[in-house]
């Protein structure tokens, strides 16, 4: 069966949170969706070991080859309307410390906004947040990660890599444990007063672009800047040709 669970109970490196380890899913998204309608509680982590219908974001197909992480966790956040807009850096900046931990390299990721992980100016990794309005508990809402550890897509967008073929042997299993401890770290700081501030700059300090002319593609059209900054809420502050600035919430990000 593709649902066969492999593991449940906490998660051994991230306190108070839970995961079901199975052997393949659809897309972990979708089941730790399903989970959430169910009544499954907010900081519980599904992991597969294979996705038969990964995806990305605006409804692109990710491939999910044996040998890479696949992990979604359930959340609930105390104000939805804004945290859900910075909540994509707190996830990139896990996922970049816990690559770094795992290869032993310090400074070895660099990211794209809002949180793509790139080595080299290739990516390794994809994060996807899906929400839902749910009348009981408010928002429901699920990020997912996958990260290429043995394998990668031809995404045609973007070149892309993988850490085997950059020479870094890490299993999806440690993967996703120094994940699950770093992910619990973010939040923690993103959660304090002053914590996206925090965020903002570590972010900041990896970030590649800034002050350089970018493509933004959104849904219905496409237009070039130069990349200033991203602003309290993680929103992309871009100068137009015409000196005017531009905020833009979610589009695909490409370098002049």
């Amino acid at each position: 069966m593709n649902d066969l669970m492999i593991h449940k109970g906490p998660v051994r490196s991230a306190p108070g949170f839970f995961v079901e380890h199975y052997h393949a899913l659809d897309s972990t998204n979708l089941t730790a969706l399903d989970k959430a309608r169910a009544g499954y509680p907010a900081d519980f982590w599904v992991v597969a070991d294979q996705q038969l219908k990964g995806r990305a974001r605006r409804g692109r197909s990710w491939t999910s080859e044996p040998g890479n992480l696949f992990a979604s966790v359930i959340l609930k956040l105390e104000n939805p309307q804004m945290q859900v807009m910075q909540l994509p850096f707190v996830a990139a900046l896990a996922l970049a410390d816990a690559v770094e931990e795992l290869t032993g390299c310090l400074r070895l990721v660099e990211l794209k906004w809002p949180n793509d992980l790139l080595i080299g100016s290739k990516k390794i990794s994809g994060i996807l947040l899906e929400s839902e309005n749910n009348t009981k508990d408010g928002m429901i809402l699920v990020c997912g990660f996958g990260v290429n550890c043995a394998h990668h897509p031809d995404l045609g967008l973007y070149p892309a890599t993988n850490l085997k073929e950059l020479g870094y042997r890490v299993s999806a299993e440690l993967l996703f444990d120094a994940l699950a401890k770093h992910f619990h770290r973010w939040r923690e700081i993103w959660l304090q007063a002053d914590g996206f501030m925090r965020v903002r700059e570590s972010w900041r300090s990896r970030a590649i672009g800034i002050g350089k002319s970018i493509e933004v593609r959104l849904i219905n059209e496409s237009f070039k800047g130069v990349f200033q900054d991203i602003d309290q809420y993680g929103r992309l502050i871009t100068i137009d040709h015409n000196g005017k600035e531009r905020l833009v919430s979610a589009g695909d990000v490409f370098f002049s």
